[in-house]
């Protein structure tokens, strides 16, 4: 996560310290937020390396920033992220998150390793190593999300074997399998039991919650309100709270966002789509979101970097002092959180600092992931009589298991998830309320966790349509209406993300939404909430290969 210090380094930051030599960085004038002391207090701040050398007043640069009338906090950090989901490449993640002031992120690369297995994880750790951002990049413990699924990879203990000592273990999805002391489950938690375990366990308490913290999972980011954060803080866990672009739980939990439980509680963004993340942000945002809601600012600011810089075992990081990382955001206002200029690694964040990194790494190998099709109407077909219909909810990934008979019929639609790897030509189909669709299909190749191919829909015609234009590209996101494709969002690499610009995503990403609406979706995000249809970790219905199932 660091270059190791060396005598050369220490001495140089004695040096500046002493104002024996010009810091190479001077950030003059600030209005530091101290966020040991909860002070706010006018500092210079200079800079050697990527290290902070001194706090005062009077520091002289070979460079100097103005920073008169702006706030400077420590950079944030992004608890758990999966950057597939803003379709974008590590590369072009960075430039969105670091200029909203995301300076550090744990990554877990389980999209992606549901369909390549541990080459993503190889690309993600290449693509870290070039970046100006800290990306920790964390094992995918559970590739396939359930044994039952059918992915384009298998990662069991043997597979993830040679990461244990390295990295960490991403979050555990198959609660099943530790409460049932699955043999391969416990190698995996043994194998990686000396650093934080990533936790996914929604609603999960009682005996079962001991259970999973007894096997070493240390942090969960699925609570849905203030009395389960509570639950989990009371067993030893620390608790992200998530401000995704479907898994909207902050908003609910901010009762919890105290000065009391500041230091077991981060910010995270979890899933966050291209459109959200230009119209919003990332952690900028959530901070927003808490500090307006009445949330203590040093609670909030805490969250967004300090604690989860402990959690993970990150030295000196998220406080803005000397010999700690020189990752700073500086804004005019502490609650607007408005980024102005960034600080990753001692270096400004600009134009010359993305083009001074090594070249991408390759993804070439990702491409063509689509197994499958083509499609006919008759593939649309919806059961007729089915025993669940899955009800969605805007704000929140857990959905309703409703029995048919209550399910009414209005705003039901047809929902199929297709299998897309090559290893069997199962359709497993139900219906599903809450999407809004009066007329015409969506389809997405991004169907967590597994990443089949999700359709939902009205029309089969549209439905065939929009999948079809799915095989045909590669994969990503389409719109159909009267049987003939209308959007359309490729994401050619695995089905995943996108080989352009943010900018360029986030537009067309946009433009999908807009054609969405026009068939009557009132979601925010429908292709998020699609995305989510199938991933049989989380209550209380989904739709798996085999149809419909409660969970």
């Amino acid at each position: 996560m660091s270059t190791p210090r060396t005598p050369d380094d220490l001495a140089a930051c004695i040096d500046i310290a002493m104002r024996r030599r010009p810091a190479d960085t001077v950030i003059r004038g600030a209005r530091l937020f101290d966020l040991a002391t909860g002070e706010l207090r006018q500092a210079d701040i200079a800079v050697c390396g990527e290290r902070i050398a001194a706090v005062g007043d009077g520091y002289e640069g070979v460079t100097t920033v103005d920073a008169r009338g702006l706030t400077a906090v420590p950079g944030f950090v992004d608890a758990h992220c999966h950057i597939e989901s803003s379709m974008l490449t590590p590369y072009a993640y960075e430039r969105a998150a670091l200029l909203h002031g995301t300076t550090a992120a744990v990554c877990d690369p389980h999209e992606l390793a549901n369909v390549c297995g541990t080459a993503a994880i190889e690309f993600f750790r290449a693509s870290a190593a070039g970046m100006v951002m800290r990306l920790e990049v964390h094992a995918s413990s559970c590739v396939p999300a359930l044994p039952t699924e059918e992915a384009g990879a298998v990662l069991d203990a043997a597979s993830l074997a040679p990461y244990a000592g390295k990295l960490a273990l991403s979050e555990f999805m198959n609660v099943p399998g530790i409460l049932g002391k699955d043999p391969d489950v416990l190698a995996k938690l043994a194998a990686f039991s000396d650093r934080p375990i990533d936790g996914h366990a929604p609603l999960l308490a009682g005996d079962g919650l001991n259970a999973i913290c007894a096997a070493g999972v240390a942090n969960d980011h699925e609570c849905s309100s203030p009395e389960e954060v509570l639950a989990k803080l009371r067993a030893g866990m620390t608790v992200f709270l998530r401000a995704g672009s479907v898994g909207q739980d902050l908003p609910r939990l901010l009762p919890i966002l105290s000065l009391t439980h500041a230091d077991r509680l981060c910010l995270c963004t979890d899933d966050c789509n291209p459109a959200d993340i230009a119209s919003f942000g990332l952690i900028d945002a959530a901070i927003r979101t808490a500090i307006q809601g009445g949330c203590d600012p040093l609670a909030v600011y805490r969250a967004a970097s300090l604690t989860p810089a402990r959690h993970f075992g990150w030295q000196r990081r998220g406080l803005i002092a000397p010999g700690w990382a020189a990752d700073i955001v500086l804004m005019p206002d502490l609650a607007e959180c408005r980024p102005e200029i960034v600080f990753c690694r001692g270096i400004r964040v600009t134009e010359e600092a993305f083009a001074a990194r090594p070249a991408q790494p390759s993804a070439a190998a990702f491409r063509d992931s689509i197994q499958a099709g083509p499609f006919t109407p008759a593939d649309m077909v919806p059961p007729e009589r089915p025993e669940t219909v899955i009800g969605v909810t805007e704000g929140t990934l857990l959905t309703e298991a409703i029995p048919y008979e209550e399910a009414g019929l209005d705003d039901l639609a047809t929902v199929c998830l297709i299998a897309r790897h090559g290893k069997s030509r199962r359709i497993g189909r139900g219906l599903v309320r809450g999407m809004g669709l009066r007329r015409g299909a969506l389809a997405s190749s991004v169907g967590h966790d597994s990443h089949n191919l999700c359709v939902v829909g009205t029309e089969p015609e549209s439905m065939a349509a929009a999948a079809n234009a799915l095989a045909a590209c590669g994969g990503g996101f389409a719109v159909a209406v009267d049987g003939r494709t209308v959007g359309l969002l490729p994401l050619p690499l695995g089905g995943l993300l996108s080989d352009r610009p943010f900018e360029v995503v986030a537009h067309e990403a946009a433009v999908l939404r807009e054609r969405t609406a026009l068939l009557g979706s009132p979601l925010a995000s429908p292709f998020h909430v699609l995305s989510f249809l199938p991933l049989p970790v989380i209550p209380a219905a989904r739709v798996t290969l085999d149809g419909v199932v409660r969970c």
